[in-house]
């Protein structure tokens, strides 16, 4: 007894340690890559405005995304500041919550005290599969973003929690009815936010996925569930109609076009976005979102063959299901006309319950060693691989990639050499993963987002005095200038920040602005503004990629 009580202890500090570091260092990196200085920026203005219906970028309707991630941004500059920070502190909150739902969905198993082998317990899958999931690339990576695609995953998981858990008890009469319709509602209530995180494509994940997995099941739908529907889709679309009723009043076909036509269905059909990508596209990146545990995964493939697809126990359906979760997402975006590799992350979750039941069954048995073998070498495949990119990309010498790497190194090492370990390796790598998540950070993440960011050109340019100047583009867009230069950059009547292919243009921006503007220019490029004579210029700085110019009319 004294045993299992530190244990959950042991694992109660655990998941501590780990949400701390989901928290920990979120303002320490710029803002990055084409959509998170954007979203940012969009919640800024929407607070600024205190508007929560209408988002804008520049002053301008934007269209491309429901609000819930600005909804998060906004209370989170009220209270923090208009910051990093309080800009992440929404997806990485929402990463947590989704281990949350992760660890409920797998530990139904062991509270219905379902048995298989001669009565084993099966209640430290939900541990196994949350352990999974906070620790694997893809939770690690977007929970740390300013992007909607962790807000989505949260609410499908949630939704789709619910679903579960009031499947399986009601199948097996374990939940009373108070308790089964609050899970419902539940379900209803992640549903309808899944319209406000990323659109239409949060129902087609749930009900998809709910469909083929009682397809496959070869059952139909409880009659509570089925009653449900009467009141739990209005109450879905009722959630979701505080946001897209006052949006359709106000901006009509304008809206329905950009945000349901353009940004729905032409994304999907056709490649208008410029993300193209084989079909196959989504193979490899599911392989990396899933680190370190994909070959914990393909070993979790395989042992399908196995499976009572149609048995009656929990963990049979949680096995079926499970499966399914991920299948959708990723045969749905596979058809896709564009691909990112975020869209797949809705599917990480149930790669870690299908993973987490894996380690649970090794853990209980005796086995797993061939496993840990192979994910000790294909760890170490990758650390050298990370190592031997770095040091080309990057000034960082060798001894500080080296420093970040080598937990992981070391503890891949021991799963190669002392696979027997089982239980505490699975533990102590996901341990190190996190660990080395945080080296990166502190160590090499601030030198690889330096050139990635205008954030350092424009403190320099402010410490010199011209914070309020004008700033003009030639040859670029420089997406995070449009959060860390809000109100001081042009967009164009597309909604896009104005772009010149010409000096002369910077030239006539100059006189337009009292002879004076700032210029981000690439920096292989810039010697371009020194052949006019009409222009004095001075070069402020640049960050390896792109170089910040102050230009002056004579």
């Amino acid at each position: 007894m004294q045993l299992s009580a530190l244990a959950k202890r042991g694992w109660l500090l655990l998941f501590i340690g780990i949400a701390a570091f989901y928290l920990w260092g979120l303002g320490s990196l710029p803002l990055v890559g084409p959509d998170e200085p954007r979203y940012a920026q969009v919640a800024r203005e929407m607070l600024a405005r205190r508007d929560f219906i209408t988002p804008t970028l520049g002053g301008l309707p934007w269209f491309e995304k429901p609000p819930l991630l600005y909804w998060m941004m906004m209370p989170a500059y009220r209270v923090l500041g208009v910051s990093e920070y309080a800009a992440r502190i929404g997806p990485a909150c929402c990463g947590l919550l989704t281990g949350w739902f992760v660890y409920r969905l797998g530990n139904t198993i062991g509270n219905t005290r379902e048995a298989e082998n001669g009565g084993e317990s099966h209640s430290t899958i939900g541990r196994w599969a949350a352990l999974v999931w906070l620790s694997s690339l893809g939770a690690i990576g977007f929970s740390r973003g300013a992007t909607f695609d962790i807000v989505l995953t949260m609410t499908v998981a949630g939704a789709l929690t619910c679903f579960f858990v009031s499947e399986v008890s009601t199948r097996r009469n374990i939940e009373k009815v108070q308790r089964e319709n609050l899970l419902l509602m539940g379900f209803y209530i992640f549903a309808g936010l899944s319209l406000l995180a990323k659109g239409l494509i949060g129902f087609v994940i749930i009900f998809g996925v709910i469909t083929l997995y009682l397809v496959i099941r070869r059952e139909w739908p409880t009659r509570s569930f089925v009653m449900s529907l009467i009141w739990g889709l209005p109450l879905a679309l009722t959630l979701a109609g505080i946001w897209y009723g006052p949006m359709i009043a106000r901006h009509g076909w304008t809206f329905i076009n950009q945000f349901f036509v353009q940004h729905h269905f032409a994304r999907f059909v056709t490649n208008k976005y410029h993300h193209p990508g084989p079909f196959y596209f989504y193979v490899p990146v599911l392989a990396g979102l899933a680190l370190p545990w994909t070959v914990c995964l393909v070993a979790s493939l395989i042992s399908t063959r196995r499976w009572n697809w149609q048995g009656q126990s929990g963990l049979d359906r949680m096995r079926v299901f499970a499966l399914i979760w991920v299948i959708v997402p990723f045969v749905f975006f596979s058809f896709s006309g564009s691909k990112l590799a975020a869209y797949i992350l809705p599917a990480l979750p149930g790669v870690a319950v299908l993973v987490g039941e894996r380690i649970a069954c090794w853990s209980r048995d005796q086995r797993g060693q061939r496993v840990l073998r192979i994910t000790g070498i294909l760890l170490i495949a990758v650390v050298l691989s990370a190592v031997w990119y770095t040091l080309r990309h990057s000034d960082l010498g060798l001894a500080i990639i080296g420093l970040s790497g080598a937990p992981l190194f070391a503890t891949s090492a021991l799963a190669i050499a002392r696979p027997q370990l089982r239980g505490k390796l699975f533990v102590a790598i996901s341990i190190v993963c996190v660990l080395t998540a945080a080296m990166a950070l502190r160590l090499v993440a601030p030198a690889v987002a330096r050139s990635q960011s205008v954030r350092e050109l424009l403190v320099m340019a402010n410490d010199r005095g011209f914070s309020h100047t004008p700033i003009v583009q030639l040859h670029t867009i420089e997406r995070s200038a449009e959060f860390y230069a809000s109100e001081r950059i042009t967009y164009g009547t597309d909604g896009e920040p104005v772009k010149f292919e010409g000096a002369w243009q910077v030239t006539d921006a100059a006189r337009r602005n009292n002879g004076l503007v700032l210029c981000f220019v690439p920096a292989n490029l810039a010697s371009q503004l020194k052949t006019l004579p009409q222009l004095d210029v001075e070069m402020i700085g640049d960050n390896g990629r792109v170089a910040l110019v102050l230009v002056r009319v004579r």
